[in-house]
């Protein structure tokens, strides 16, 4: 589903020049859940918004679905991104001013839904997430965790096939980071390929992979084993 070769990212200013990705190789197959892991700075983030089509590489190739995207125009990565990759982030991001059915609803009217199938999608990735009770709620009427549960509702909404999640616990407590994990896991269990970004080593046990970068470049990958309900480490403090 997806392969860098070589990826490279540079930022330039007049006097300084920085490699916040140095020649990164990865692959990760359909249906896959990775984490990307390391210190603040490493270009996780960096990484993350290149696969994400948010931004291009300066250097290297990037493949999704065996097509090359590494060099596309801004209008042609955000052609290609729409109903194809969900994001979900740190901080939410939701729309103050929309109740949850609206904020969840977003996407599709971006991508010309009919209002009938509008409604039913909506519906069904609030029961999926266990929110339909808040439907007309606003952001700053919820919790911390049911905010994330709206943002994953809305990134999932149009059955996107890979979902890109930042730091998807990074703003909740313990309790509330476990459930989104588990909603994340529940959603590649139906198929979708999750890639995140984590400082958590427990939200990185839930991957079947684990991916760390130093100073723009791998030096490590560890494969999981399934994490079993009962472990001790679900219940460790974010």
């Amino acid at each position: 589903m997806i392969k860098t070769e070589n990826l490279q990212k540079v930022f330039r200013t007049d006097e300084v020049e920085t490699w916040a990705l140095n020649n990164v190789n990865i692959e990760v197959k359909e249906g896959e859940f990775v984490a990307i892991m390391g210190p603040s700075g490493c270009g996780k983030s960096t990484l993350l918004n290149i696969l994400g089509l948010l931004d291009n590489p300066t250097g290297g190739k990037y493949f999704l679905n065996g097509t090359e995207v590494g060099g596309y125009t801004e209008s042609q990565r955000t052609s290609l991104r729409k109903g194809v990759i969900g994001f979900v982030f740190q901080s939410f991001n939701l729309i103050d001013e929309l109740n949850v059915f609206e904020n969840i609803e977003l996407p599709l009217l971006y991508l010309g839904v009919p209002s009938a199938e509008r409604k039913r999608k909506v519906e069904a990735a609030m029961e999926r997430m266990g929110i339909t009770h808040r439907a007309k709620h606003f952001p700053q009427q919820l919790s911390g965790g049911q905010q994330q549960r709206v943002a994953i509702a809305r990134a999932v909404v149009t059955d996107c096939k890979l979902l890109l999640a930042d730091e998807p616990t990074g703003n909740l407590d313990s309790v509330n980071g476990v459930e989104v994990m588990e909603l994340l896991s529940e959603l590649n269990r139906q198929g979708t390929t999750i890639i995140i970004v984590t400082h958590s080593q427990r939200d990185a046990t839930y991957a079947h992979r684990i991916i760390r970068l130093l100073d723009g470049q791998i030096v490590s990958e560890n494969i999981n084993r399934p994490l079993e309900k009962s472990t001790s480490s679900k219940n460790e403090a974010v």
